[in-house]
């Protein structure tokens, strides 16, 4: 079984910026023949606060032959306490509204794969709840098994990091996911977010991070393990299964530093475009 993720597609009909990349991504989909595609999420550049992101970017995935499965990122539905946009009843009841269910599970060729939406590690009205149907969905998996997938990757430098704010999931919450993973055993956790490709393993799981279809990160962030592409990546779902992260013919490697005072004033650097930070999140990393 093929099942082609997609990740940070950044659509906007206000904010036209990365939308070109659909056309080659949406080519280069079909001729994969994928019997599912799932998005992990950002599939917006501001459907956290605007109806017609989110309309107009489910308008363009609907174009897709194959099945698509989604769960929202944090330019979606809002991010941590105490940033620039954070997630909230409002924004999640949005994008249930418009996108549907903010979390999925489906069954085939003896996988069941389940995304969760990763904005609610941290929400306290609503981690919990997803915590138990996580829970739920990996204990009554009738054999099947187990591929996850999130926004937010769980860490990013190394499993027993600190907390990495903005990035990945914080210790306590990480230790839940390796807790409940371990006593499970999920082969794979595949995520987006980092607008970095890269993939690793984490005892008896491999970790997956799905390139941006949109943009890459230049110097307005640290670098981070693996490799700056625009792209996708492949995973094949048999006994085992195995991940070809792929850069998509035609697409576009758009750097967010040159736009980032038109698609994301809030967060650009002080002092103008030519201005350098090395933390080009810091306003809704704060809390």
């Amino acid at each position: 079984m093929k099942v082609i993720q997609i990740t940070d597609t950044h659509f906007s009909p206000e904010k036209p910026h990365f939308n070109g990349n659909w056309e080659p991504l949406l080519t280069w989909i079909e001729d994969q023949k994928a019997d599912l595609i799932i998005h992990t999420g950002d599939l917006s550049v501001d459907g956290a606060d605007k109806d017609h992101d989110i309309t107009f970017s489910m308008d363009l995935m609907r174009q897709a032959t194959a099945p698509m499965l989604i769960v929202p990122g944090n330019h979606d539905v809002g991010h941590l306490p105490g940033s620039h946009q954070p997630v909230n009843a409002e924004r999640l009841k949005r994008w249930r509204d418009l996108a549907g269910s903010d979390r999925f599970i489906e069954d085939a060729n003896g996988w069941r794969f389940v995304g969760l939406n990763a904005l609610l590690v941290g929400h306290e009205e609503e981690e919990e709840a997803q915590f138990e149907w996580l829970r739920t969905a990996f204990e009554e998996r009738n054999g099947c098994r187990l591929a996850l997938f999130s926004h937010k990757p769980l860490f990013v430098d190394e499993p027993q990091e600190g907390d990495t704010g903005y990035w990945g999931f914080r210790p306590a919450q990480r230790q839940r996911f390796f807790d409940l993973m371990a006593e499970h055993d999920v082969p794979l956790f595949a995520s987006g977010h980092l607008h970095w490709a890269w993939t690793g393993k984490f005892k008896n799981t491999s970790i997956v991070w799905g390139p941006s279809a949109a943009f890459i990160i230049d110097t307005l962030e640290r670098e981070m393990p693996g490799e700056r592409l625009i792209g996708a990546v492949v995973h094949e779902f048999g006994d085992e299964v195995t991940s070809e992260i792929v850069a998509v013919p035609g697409t576009t490697a758009h750097y967010i530093d040159d736009v980032i005072h038109e698609v994301y004033p809030q967060s650009a650097p002080k002092g103008g475009p030519a201005a350098k930070s090395h933390r080009w999140v810091s306003e809704e990393a704060a809390e």
